[in-house]
């Protein structure tokens, strides 16, 4: 089962909005939201909810992507979030989220008894390409009891 598979067959919210997961590796997770009527606001782009949580989830498949290999040990969890909406979205938009810490530094901190954070940043684009909205997710992993 892929990193999208797996999130889209336990995360209701995913499947709700059909988000789809086109990339997801420890370096890069792509994950777009189709233009859907049913998540317009009032001038008909994306609703801001539906682009957090398009932003949320490609943060959470790098989180797997990068760190899959740690959750017999350890349960990641977002700690906080922050969005900026930057212009107009229309359309289907894309996020792109990238790690801002290297995976290897983060689990030496877990193998050191810690419950290391980390940043992850997400872009997201319109289909022309411009930003519309920047968020960085800040994850732990916490040690299971």
């Amino acid at each position: 089962m892929t990193v999208g598979e797996m999130l889209v067959a336990t995360v209701p919210m995913a499947r709700t909005l059909n988000l789809e997961f086109l990339e997801a590796t420890p370096d890069r997770a792509v994950v777009r939201l189709p233009d859907q009527a049913d998540y317009h606001n009032h001038v008909g782009g994306p609703h801001a909810g539906a682009m957090f949580t398009l932003a949320e989830s490609a943060s959470g498949a790098i989180v797997i992507a990068a760190f899959g290999d740690q959750l017999s040990r350890a349960v990641p969890l977002a700690v906080s979030a922050e969005i900026g909406y930057r212009k107009l979205a229309m359309g289907e938009v894309t996020a792109t989220a990238t790690l801002g810490r290297p995976a290897t530094d983060v689990v030496a901190e877990l193998d050191a008894g810690s419950r290391p954070e980390f940043p992850v940043t997400v872009e997201i684009r319109r289909a022309d390409g411009a930003v519309t909205g920047e968020m960085t997710v800040v994850w732990t992993l916490r040690p299971k009891s």
